[in-house]
């Protein structure tokens, strides 16, 4: 998937990376408010301008690497803050907020894949546009939902998982960007073959 990028394509990728992100990022908030915490809205999160939620790093220069290296692109925007104590249903309250965001960007894929299957007529740089945002979306559904901390999947998996488990999580989770890393270095070359073949499955899947 995405062989073979021009320069058009490039940005279609970054404004589906900015597009996608923003509903993302919003959707945690919004479903944390929803479960009673205003911290996202305290912070000015809950909108949907991606420039809230960017961060120039890890929201654009690393898909964009991970894309050229024909893997499935990554993204990790400013977290949406939330205080997991005045979430409703404790860690259950905690895994709808963690999985708003990934489910979001299955929603997204799965409405340009409808424009695409039952519109009459769809152009050639149409289809393309939606191609390209279907990928990215489910890219960004499929990576954050490996429950590896703190990745939003990992959220999940803290609602089902014994104290011990939940404890060495934390402490995972505790090196913020560094997981992220270590997880880029040491497990995601393992599972990236997996991972990019659920994503080529569903994409399958949606277009028929």
């Amino acid at each position: 998937m995405f062989n073979g990028l021009s320069a058009a394509d490039l940005l279609i990728i970054l404004a589906s990376i900015l597009v996608s992100m923003a509903f993302h990022e919003a959707m945690h908030g919004f479903m944390a408010h929803w479960l009673g915490d205003t911290t996202a809205q305290e912070e000015g999160r809950l909108t949907l301008n991606p420039l809230k939620h960017i961060d120039l790093y890890t929201t654009v220069l690393l898909p964009i690497f991970l894309i050229l290296l024909h893997v499935p692109p990554f993204f990790a925007a400013k977290p949406v803050p939330f205080n997991p104590y005045r979430v409703k249903y404790r860690e259950f309250g905690v895994a709808l907020v963690g999985l708003a965001g990934p489910f979001t960007n299955l929603v997204l894929a799965v409405a340009a894949a409808l424009i695409m299957r039952f519109s009459v007529q769809v152009g050639t740089e149409l289809f393309n546009v939606l191609s390209i945002f279907i990928q990215v979306n489910l890219g960004f559904f499929v990576f954050n939902m490996i429950p590896f901390p703190p990745l939003d999947g990992s959220r999940l998996l803290y609602a089902f998982a014994p104290e011990g488990m939940q404890r060495i999580m934390m402490r995972i989770e505790s090196l913020n960007f560094m997981a992220i890393l270590l997880f880029m270095v040491v497990l995601f070359p393992i599972i990236s073959p997996i991972v990019t073949t659920i994503i080529e499955k569903m994409y399958i899947f949606l277009l028929g």
